[in-house]
Order: C-alpha cells, then structure tokens, then sequence
C-alpha cells in the first residue's frame, strides 16, 4: 500500500497533466508556495493557490501546450514527498528535456510548499526565456 503523501503527489502529477485546476486547488493549501529557481520569466515564488494556478498557466501558454511533466517516480514519508520527473516542451523552436524533481512539503493532507530542482538549469532558463 502507497504512503498517502505518495498518492496526494501522484494525484497533484496528474492533475498537473490535465490542466484540472479544481482538483490542484484541493491538493495545494491556500497559502501554499511554489519556488520554481532560475532566472527566467517563469522562476520566482509563487505564493498561494492562486499565484501557483497562474504559474502553472503561464507554463502552458509559453510552451503553446507542449509543457509536460512524464512522472518517473514518487518517494513520500510523513512530512515530505519528492516527484521524480522529466520536463518535457517545445518553444519557439527550441526543446526541454530535463531531469528535476520537486519537494512538497505535505501538512494536514495537503501541499504546503514545493522547491523545484533542475538537473540543469541552464538549460531550463533559456528554454523559458
């Protein structure tokens, strides 16, 4: 049987994958954060459910809807769970294939904070740039 910080981070990868907000706002607390590192128009922290939905959005529309997220693997405890996953797009030409993880930090059944990490983020900075 499947940790439940496990099952609420797969259930967060497929929302995600979807594009259902309705579900991600369930999974996210309202003033959950999202730090996506780098130094690009994407990267910042992003701060409540609504700025995290909006990233997420902005995402999407710079990639035309090409931006994916193929889940690899979940390891989850009481407090954390870490997605395993490859970011996958296409932008003006150019194309994201890159290794990153994200950490959640999981309190009361729900998302309170994720930091994204980019196996090479050089790479992901010119892509969103």
């Amino acid at each position: 049987m499947a940790h439940p910080n496990e099952e609420l981070t797969r259930r967060a990868y497929d929302a995600f994958s979807r594009g259902d907000a309705d579900t991600l706002r369930q999974l996210f607390a309202d003033d959950a954060v999202f730090h996506e590192p780098g130094r690009n128009p994407v990267s910042g922290d992003h701060q409540g459910i609504d700025q995290i939905l909006a990233f997420f959005g902005l995402l999407a529309q710079r990639s035309g809807g090409t931006f994916r997220v193929p889940l690899h693997d979940v390891v989850a405890n009481d407090e954390h769970a870490v997605g395993l996953h490859v970011a996958e797009g296409e932008r003006e030409g150019r194309r994201l294939h890159s290794l990153q993880t994200v950490v959640l930090h999981v309190r009361d059944g729900r998302i309170t904070e994720a930091w994204a990490h980019h196996y090479d983020q050089h790479a992901t900075d010119e892509f969103w740039a």
